[in-house]
């Protein structure tokens, strides 16, 4: 088979050789035209030499293509994997630090909450960019495979405004897949799961295995483990009061919904620090800043190592691999993908990208009927829609009092501040990203004056209730292990630690 498939974001080290390394597992894969394409040249150089080096070495004669011109590399591409960070770190640092000046302490802030948000306002801007060149270069059959976060946010504005066929894909499920398993001794395997909601939060509504229902002991079995006790503390209590466990981490989690991250002194009670994504604030953040600098500082033993080994054994769990083989080769494949609701989940809005079991063969992504969502669950979920409607408009016609307002009814953001502190953040975190915004050009520059008027709400220097400080490269060189399998994995809270908090 030969087909072409282009990489945006490619200069991220984590997604973009993991999922060339899924991808040419597939033994009728192994002719694909592969293309890279990035607006770092120097991150490009680094990846594409260190994917070149592993395409040589399993023996294969593919070429990868790389350029900046994201044109040129679109050209032709029958599929497109999408894994950009609009803004990269140093926009990612004001999605988190300047939240915390009015009390928001967020784990991640790539979902929902003030980060999120504004993340999706730079990644939407863009998206819609990258759009109109897929539709212009690209075959006419593309499909888009975003990775990108806010994951909902983006695949709606491309499928609404983009004009490209676009399915968002993400490993949530997968991870409390293992988890309800490993609760009752069983492999994931053996337990038969269908998840339904949105992205990040997605529920269980169905675990089962050889026939018999694990839902109604699922409370007791979390309380009991051992690790899942001290790291899950958010997901058991919305699990206790919801009567479902939601797919995402202990730390997103606790940003997407008001209770558990409003009061300071109250935080600690709900995370752990063994890992990041147990609840750290700004976890993510530093674990990314981690691992560029890692990346960067030791790439040159990176390319001494082994090469990445193509099998099928080696290849992970992410979606992407697995539905380009299914409907290249007819195989079916099985899994849960964010596409456009249009009644899979009757008591969900019809134009909200949900996240739902689907299957993939050489017809086509199908998604069955799910029928409704039990009623707490879906109105946690309609409550983050909302904010992603907004956030979605606002990001489409650079309208920031719809900004103001998707603020406004985000559950934690609410839960924190007032009105007037959430307009005066909003001014605060336009201008900062004023260079990814182009699309408020009027609005930022009102914003720049409000807040050079002076008078303003008075704001405080807070690190957060559980910020660690990012480790130098000379402290990552003590365990090298580590620090590569953080740079070099695109799931970065995969293994995660136990420690009492």
């Amino acid at each position: 088979m030969s087909f072409k498939v282009a990489f945006i974001g490619a200069g991220s080290i984590g997604f973009t050789r993991g999922l060339l390394r899924d991808l040419l597992s597939v033994p009728e894969f192994r002719d694909i035209q592969v293309a890279f394409t990035d607006i770092n040249q120097h991150n490009l150089d680094m990846v594409t030499e260190l994917c070149q080096r592993d395409i040589l070495e399993n023996g294969l004669n593919i070429q990868i293509q790389a350029s900046t011109d994201r044109r040129e590399v679109l050209k032709d591409a029958k599929y497109v994997l999408c894994t950009i960070r609009v803004g990269g770190l140093e926009a990612f640092a004001t999605d988190v630090d300047i939240p915390l000046k009015y009390g928001v302490d967020q784990c991640v802030g790539d979902t929902l909450c003030a980060g999120g948000i504004m993340y999706g306002q730079r990644g939407i801007s863009e998206m819609l960019r990258i759009c109109g060149d897929i539709r212009d270069m690209a075959s006419p059959d593309v499909l888009l495979l975003n990775y990108a976060n806010p994951m909902a946010m983006l695949t709606w504005a491309c499928n609404k405004y983009g004009g490209v066929r676009t399915i968002g894909l993400c490993h949530g499920v997968q991870h409390g897949h293992h988890q309800i398993a490993e609760v009752y001794g069983l492999k994931k395997e053996e337990v038969d799961i269908i998840c339904a909601g949105i992205n990040h939060q997605t529920w269980y509504v169905q675990a089962r295995h050889q026939g018999k229902d694990l839902t109604q002991g699922l409370l007791e079995a979390f309380e009991n483990h051992p690790e899942f006790a001290r790291t899950e503390k958010v997901r058991i209590d919305m699990l206790r009061r919801f009567g479902y466990y939601s797919t995402e981490s202990n730390g997103h989690l606790s940003e997407y919904v008001p209770w558990y991250r409003k009061r300071a002194g109250e935080i600690q009670d709900w995370i752990d620090m063994g890992s990041w994504i147990n609840g750290e604030t700004g976890g993510y953040l530093r674990v990314c800043t981690e691992g560029r600098n890692w990346f960067e500082t030791d790439f040159p033993n990176w390319m001494k190592d082994k090469a990445t080994v193509y099998a099928a054994e080696k290849r992970s769990e992410e979606h992407g691999s697995y539905i380009i083989e299914g409907l290249e080769t007819g195989r079916l494949y099985r899994g849960h993908f964010n596409l456009v609701n249009n009644g899979v989940i009757s008591n969900l809005p019809n134009d909200a990208i949900i996240e739902a079991p689907g299957y993939v063969d050489a017809n086509g992504i199908s998604m069955p009927h799910v029928g409704d969502l039990p009623l707490g669950p879906a109105a946690v979920c309609n409550v983050s829609i909302s904010v992603q409607r907004l956030a979605v408009e606002a990001a489409v016609h650079g309208d920031d009092k719809l900004l103001r307002q998707a603020f406004m009814m985000d559950p934690l953001v609410g839960a924190v501040c007032n009105p007037k502190e959430i307009w005066q953040m909003v001014d605060e975190m336009l201008v900062a990203q004023e260079k990814w915004l182009p699309q408020y050009g009027s609005a930022i520059e009102d914003a720049k004056q409000r807040l050079a008027a002076g008078n303003l709400i008075p704001t405080r220097d807070y690190e957060g209730a559980a910020r660690l400080k990012v480790k130098t490269v000379e402290e990552m060189k003590q365990d090298r292990e580590a620090a590569n399998k953080n740079a070099g994995e695109s799931d970065k809270g995969k293994d995660r630690a136990a420690v009492s908090s």
